[in-house]
């Protein structure tokens, strides 16, 4: 069973900076695309970046282009998600999802939470401004 742990969050100010960390267990991470989203108090569940196997191609909500960036370790199994430059409105709790690709496999939308079968339980990140 795939798990995920996410860590790294915290109390900024405004145009600071923070690493979010998820750590993944259970299979072999090189064949999972890796998601974070986002929700707000009160908002749903939004996409932020994801990060997919076999190649590596990430693609970026277009709220954050430009001020955060995402990488995999491979051999840690983990993914990081480096937030620069925070605004008030990043103010939310952070989830890794996670979904199993295969090579040549077929089309997904990657910026819909069904499309990930895995969560972790969440860490807070709050931008005071």
């Amino acid at each position: 069973q795939v798990q995920l742990v996410e860590s790294g969050g915290g109390l900024v100010q405004a145009g600071e900076s923070l690493r979010l960390s998820c750590v993944f267990s259970g299979s072999t991470f090189g064949d999972y695309a890796m998601a974070w989203f986002r929700q707000a108090p009160g908002k749903e569940r939004e996409f932020v970046v994801v990060i997919r196997p076999f190649g590596g191609d990430t693609y970026f909500a277009n709220s954050v282009k430009g001020r955060f960036t995402v990488s995999r370790e491979n051999a840690r199994y983990t993914v990081n998600l480096q937030m620069n430059s925070l605004k008030p409105e990043d103010t939310a709790v952070y989830y890794c999802g996670s979904r199993r690709e295969q090579l040549f496999g077929a089309g997904y939308d990657y910026t819909s939470r069904t499309s990930y079968n895995y969560w972790g339980q969440g860490a807070q990140v709050t931008v005071s401004s």
